[in-house]
């Protein structure tokens, strides 16, 4: 038995529809992983770590309700007590609303990676299991992407479908500018956050010039630095000489990797970037973190929001 042949035009990666399509379903199964991942994180790990670590914005009324033994004398209502001839207290509550701004560094240096995952790779996981933590939390999160301009501004929201947008955006934005300025990010964020509010920070820090700007949303603001970097940005291998090129500037050289100076050279101007990035957030009065690619960046939160709490 034949069939006859229908000429169609076939169905390809090659098309431009069937790879848009490709990729957004890609796209959209990752955004789901990172969402089930966060979840699971944020169930098994981080339930009462986050919400312990930051404050509300104050104390509220509650109720009035009798007065026990214990109960804070301050909190007396007198003029409840004198109606019913019998002390009662008033109740408070913190007001949990929370406003949570995610500053993320779309710059070129944060495509390298050499042992798990591109420092990218996992500030994109990060800014997912934060953005999830703030809104389990019923807290508005908020983003901006910046490298040496503000790429985007995602303004805050709650609920599941902005956590997801957040997400996607995390996972889909390509930076027009490959260079980084840490002080227009941080311009910005100062400008939108008309209140008190917390900043993560993430970024490799290979910028300099932001010191200044760090102190002011210092002292208006709970700002966290979150660095994050790969083993090679630390120390060299031995692999002879080697072509290296700056990611942001496009710039290359030669440089012998198995020279002890060298390495010592390198490594030195790693160092002098750490000090200086602790001494910029310590006068901020701000936090800052270090996380490796190949470390288990869930862990070191974890124990920052105990620390915290």
């Amino acid at each position: 038995m034949f069939k006859k042949k229908v000429n169609t035009i076939p169905s390809t990666p090659t098309d431009p529809l069937r790879s848009v399509e490709l990729e957004g379903a890609a796209i959209m199964r990752k955004v789901r992983e990172l969402e089930i991942k966060s979840k699971k994180i944020t169930t098994h790990l981080f339930t009462g770590e986050y919400h312990s670590a930051f404050k509300g914005k104050g104390m509220s009324f509650r109720e009035v309700r009798e007065y026990y033994a214990g109960d804070d004398v301050r909190f007396i209502d007198w003029n409840v007590s004198a109606r019913f001839s019998h002390p009662f207290t008033k109740v408070f509550e913190e007001e949990r609303e929370l406003c949570v701004y995610l500053l993320v560094d779309t710059s070129a240096s944060n495509l390298f990676g050499t042992v798990q995952s591109r420092k990218r790779d996992i500030i994109t996981e990060i800014a997912a299991l934060l953005t999830f933590s703030a809104i389990n939390n019923n807290d508005k999160v908020g983003v901006i992407f910046f490298s040496d301009k503000v790429e985007k501004f995602i303004p805050p929201k709650k609920g599941r479908q902005h956590a997801l947008y957040i997400v996607r955006e995390l996972l889909t934005t390509t930076p027009v500018g490959k260079s980084t300025k840490m002080e227009e990010g941080i311009k910005f964020f100062n400008k939108a956050a008309r209140h008190k509010s917390i900043a993560f920070l993430m970024s490799d820090f290979v910028d300099a010039v932001y010191e200044n700007d760090l102190k002011v949303i210092g002292g208006r603001h709970d700002v966290i630095g979150l660095r994050v970097y790969d083993k090679m940005d630390m120390q060299l291998p031995e692999a002879g000489l080697l072509m290296v090129q700056d990611f942001e500037t496009g710039q290359q050289q030669f440089i012998d990797s198995n020279n002890k100076f060298v390495q010592y050279t390198y490594q030195q101007k790693f160092m002098e970037q750490s000090d200086m990035c602790k001494n910029y957030f310590r006068k901020a009065g701000a936090d800052l973190l270090h996380i490796r690619t190949d470390e288990d960046y869930v862990k070191i939160l974890q124990q920052f929001f105990i620390k915290r709490s």
